[in-house]
């Protein structure tokens, strides 16, 4: 009996032991991930100089624990006395209080349930003088966030580091960035017309061709063991898209669908259980689902979500991206993915639905609503003559019909303009099931166009000139549907010049052309010099496929390259 009595005791000693360290282990973890030491006060602070006349927009970097930030201004430069303006829970806010031509000191300070920062430094921002003037094109606000995705700063950050991270796709070639870039106006820097690596051969399969598409090189064709086989159009190289890299700027207010054929519905379905998590509004999260399994894009044949997830599960954050921006390096620190996951959504489960909520939670913060066309919108600063005149040309020449709006792009609807013949390529019509709606792309907007490599859904125009041209010709090919508006217009030289001036300073965000916050970004491992230079040809094996490296020459760590012989130029392979 005495020994049983002992036993229990030493049972209920043991669990009491098991429990104050598990305990002890999860409050230091907790801490870890939220705040390692008293939150911090925010950095990069910035405020606009009239850039709005209706409101002041301040901008900062999301701080590591905080869940609230807290914005003061004062017409000098003492926080002592400074007013309490609101709060947000994003790292972003706009103030619509201030009196027009009235210089400010803004500070922010981040807060949570348990405790806030000191003041931040102050950045002075200004209102400026104006009024919204009427008209079609009025400026621009922030994109709604879904209901179940609120918009937070430790979410939008989360979503930073995944979109901008390489190693989510098979081959840790690829990050959502690769094709998708600011400085090219949210669209591919790598696709240019006529350019060998981009070129697809298009619906006759043959390159060289008038039906070939220039769009963006992803990964060889590879398996799930690693393994890389020869593709049927590309052999041993990087497969090219069937379309061109749209833009994933402003792309947080399209309700009709996202991609050129809208597959991406605004209804988001959880990855695993097709549960419908968000019912409207969430065209941004059902996109960031596609590329990490598309074959061409990210994948290896056959890659599901619970291994994307299982990927992110034991990545270090950014590993093979450098000159990653100050703000977001800090508020990572040293911690991997779940930790930023817990902070971001509370626990450290890395799920695929959670992966495509911070991405699109991201993007949700990349609105460009700082161009000309905005300021003289908001009665600041008129545009050139030359632009007011294409202004006036792109409303008599029918191109608003589909272009109208803030956006430029209409009400995202889908049109057949005639750059190519309908059996080519069925756009919407795949989608749909509809020969109606063959051949019909989404209308793209127009904002930071001027910045893109190509146009058109297939890569086709290298220049806005050719583009206007491509209207005033009245398209090229002739179909059933094709959009009312496409007709030969007889513009002149001078009104063509015009027409391209509105097209471009006007619709341009110089935060986006020279990446400036919330457009920072960090450096690819694949745009880096830290890329092997191959010297040397070799030749592939006799079965046709690339060879596993042996352990003595692989470091899975890094990537490794090999030069194959095929009948296209000097290929790059990967491995991992």
């Amino acid at each position: 009996m005495r020994q049983i009595k002992l036993g229990v005791v030493g049972i209920f000693i043991s669990l009491t032991v098991i429990f104050y360290f598990s305990q002890s282990s999860s409050v230091a973890f907790a801490e870890k991930f939220v705040s390692p030491t008293a939150i911090a006060a925010p950095t990069g602070v910035s405020a606009s100089d009239g850039d709005y006349s209706n409101k002041v927009g301040i901008h900062w970097d999301t701080i590591r624990g905080a869940t609230l930030y807290r914005i003061f201004r004062n017409t000098v430069n003492d926080s002592a006395t400074a007013t309490d303006v609101g709060t947000t829970k994003a790292n972003y806010f706009f103030d619509p209080t201030g009196v027009q031509g009235q210089a400010y000191f803004y500070w922010i300070k981040a807060e949570n349930t348990v405790e806030s920062s000191g003041f931040s430094s102050p950045d002075q921002g200004t209102r400026a003088n104006g009024q919204i003037m009427p008209g079609p094109i009025q400026p621009l606000e922030p994109p709604n966030a879904p209901a179940g995705n609120e918009l937070t700063a430790a979410k939008s950050y989360l979503g930073k580091a995944l979109f901008w991270d390489e190693q989510l796709s098979s081959t840790k070639t690829v990050a959502c960035g690769t094709c998708h870039q600011p400085r090219t106006g949210g669209t591919d820097p790598r696709s240019t017309v006529g350019s060998a690596r981009s070129r697809n051969p298009g619906y006759d399969n043959m390159f060289g061709t008038d039906d070939d598409v220039f769009g963006s090189p992803g990964v060889p064709q590879n398996s799930a063991d690693g393994n890389y086989s020869p593709n049927s159009k590309f052999g041993f190289r990087e497969q090219v898209t069937g379309r061109k890299a749209p833009s994933y700027l402003n792309a947080g207010y399209s309700t009709t669908g996202l991609f050129w054929d809208g597959r991406a519905l605004d209804e988001f379905r959880d990855q695993l259980s097709n549960a419908v998590l968000l019912p409207v509004g969430a065209s941004l999260e059902s996109q960031s689902a596609g590329p990490p399994l598309s074959a061409a894009e990210m994948a290896h044949g056959g890659r599901n979500w619970s291994q994307v997830a299982a990927r992110v599960q034991i990545s270090r954050p950014l590993a093979l991206a450098s000159n990653v921006p100050a703000g977001l390096k800090t508020w990572i620190g040293d911690r991997m993915y779940p930790e930023l996951f817990a902070e971001a959504f509370g626990s450290t489960d890395v799920t695929p639905a959670r992966i495509s909520m911070a991405i699109a939670s991201h993007e949700r913060t990349l609105f460009s609503d700082r161009t000309p066309l905005d300021r003289a919108a908001y009665g600041i600063q008129p545009l050139t003559q030359s632009e007011q005149s294409g202004q006036a040309i792109f409303a008599t020449s029918s191109c608003n019909i589909c272009h109208d709006g803030t956006l430029g792009s209409g009400q995202h609807q889908f049109f057949n303009i005639g750059v190519r013949p309908q059996f080519e390529d069925r756009g919407r019509g795949a989608i749909t099931n509809n020969t109606d709606e063959d051949a019909q792309f989404r209308t793209p907007g127009l904002r930071n166009s001027e910045l893109h490599r190509t146009f058109m859904h297939n890569g086709r125009f290298s220049t806005l000139e050719d583009v206007v041209d491509f209207y005033n010709r009245g398209g090229d090919f002739k179909a059933p549907n094709l959009a009312g508006g496409i007709r030969e217009l007889g513009l002149s030289p001078e009104e063509k010049a015009d027409l391209v001036a509105f097209l471009k300073r006007p619709w341009t965000d110089q935060r986006v052309a020279n990446e400036l916050p919330p457009f920072d970004r960090p450096l690819l491992f694949t745009e880096s010099a830290r890329v092997p230079v191959i010297s040397g040809v070799g030749a592939p094996p006799s079965a046709g496929r690339c060879q596993r490296l042996s352990p003595s020459n692989r470091r899975s760590s890094r990537i490794r390259i090999l030069l194959l012989q095929s009948p296209y130029p000097p290929i790059r392979v990967w491995r991992t």
